[in-house]
C-alpha cells in the first residue's frame, strides 16, 4: 500500500514538473515577443473597432464596452458574471468578490480605491488568466487607478504560466482589468 501511494505521488510530481517544464520552454520562446503581443488600452480600443475577437483580451474588452454602454449601472459582480459567459472563454470560471489590499497578479502592491471589486478566473489555477471588475470609490481618479494597476501587473504571477496580454480600460467609475493568453489552445 505504501509503495502504491509513493508511486502515485511520484507520478503526480513528475507530471507537474513536466507541465511546468513545457510551459517554461514555450515561455522562453515567447519572451522575445512579449513586448509585441502585450495589448494596451489604446491598442485594444483601435483593434476592437476592426476585429474585436482577434485576441482573448480584445474580445473580452469589446464585451465589457458593449455591456457597460448598454447598462452603465451594472454592478461589478454582474459584469464579471456576464464576461465569463463570453464564448471566447475556454474554461469553467468562477467569480469572487475582493477587498482593497493584496490581489492576485499584483505582487506585493496593495490595490485600493474601489468600493466593489470582483475577480473572474478559471477554477483551475494553471491557466494564465485573471480578470477584475472594479467600481471605484467616490473621489478615486480612474486614470490614476488604471496606472497603478498597469505599474504593478505581473504577467508571471502564476508559477508555470505567463499571460500574453494585459488589458486595462474604464468607463465612468467602472474599471476592467485582464491578464490572459492571447488565444486559448483548442
Amino acid at each position: 500500500m505504501k509503495k502504491t501511494i509513493s508511486l502515485i505521488l511520484a507520478s503526480a510530481m513528475l507530471m507537474s514538473m513536466a507541465a511546468c517544464g513545457d510551459n517554461a520552454e514555450s515561455s522562453a520562446d515567447e519572451t522575445t515577443t512579449d513586448a509585441a503581443t502585450e495589448v494596451t488600452t489604446e491598442e485594444v480600443t483601435e483593434e476592437t473597432t476592426e476585429a474585436p475577437s482577434d485576441t482573448v483580451g480584445a474580445a473580452l474588452l469589446a464585451d465589457f464596452n458593449a455591456r457597460i454602454a448598454e447598462n452603465p449601472d451594472m454592478t461589478a459582480q454582474e459584469m464579471a458574471d456576464a464576461l465569463l459567459t463570453n464564448s471566447v472563454i475556454q474554461f469553467s470560471g468562477v467569480t469572487m468578490p475582493v477587498e482593497n489590499g493584496l490581489l492576485t497578479g499584483f505582487g506585493n502592491a496593495e490595490i485600493t480605491g474601489f468600493s466593489e471589486g470582483v475577480t473572474f478566473a478559471p477554477m483551475i489555477g494553471t491557466i494564465a488568466f485573471v480578470g477584475y471588475v472594479f467600481k471605484l470609490e467616490d473621489g478615486t481618479d480612474a486614470e490614476s487607478f488604471k496606472q497603478i494597476l498597469a505599474d504593478n501587473a505581473d504577467p508571471r504571477w502564476n508559477i508555470c504560466t505567463e499571460a500574453d496580454e494585459t488589458v486595462i480600460e474604464s468607463s465612468g467609475n467602472t474599471v476592467f482589468f485582464l491578464m490572459c493568453p492571447s488565444q486559448f489552445e483548442e
